[in-house]
């Protein structure tokens, strides 16, 4: 898969997956919604609810930056099958211009979060690597 049809299905995809690892080595993985501006793939913290505020990925973020995000497309039709992964260095934005500015680009992305604002922190991931399969 060339990088247009790369960008092209991050475009199309709604949800991801974000893995990272955590300073026992053990790999997490989550859901995430996101948005993408040029060589950046950006998502926030939400109000969806959660157990805590402290999330692990936050904390696999800050001891190691390495992540993986992960979007596919799924059909019985197997024809129709496609993967999506970038490998990056990611950074929490705890505050400032640029969380505000990824924060905006979810919001632009979202309707949901037209009414419910994304309270962040946000995360900007440097995109390094980008790889991806289909069979046409």
């Amino acid at each position: 898969m060339d990088a247009t049809a790369i960008r092209r299905r991050i475009l199309e995809a709604r949800a991801a997956r974000l893995a990272t690892v955590g300073v026992d080595g053990r790999p997490h993985i989550v859901p995430i919604t996101f948005a993408i501006e040029g060589e950046t793939l950006y998502f926030a913290v939400d109000a969806k609810p959660k157990r805590t505020t402290h999330l692990k990925r936050l904390r696999n973020i800050a001891s190691n930056p390495a992540v993986s995000v992960l979007f596919d497309h799924y059909e019985e039709d197997w024809t129709r099958l496609w993967w999506v992964r970038v490998d990056g260095s990611a950074r929490v934005l705890d505050d400032g211009a640029e969380a505000r500015h990824a924060i905006d680009l979810l919001v632009n992305r979202y309707a949901q979060y037209s009414n419910a604002r994304p309270g962040g922190p946000a995360v900007a991931i440097s995109i390094e690597r980008m790889s991806g399969w289909s069979p046409g």
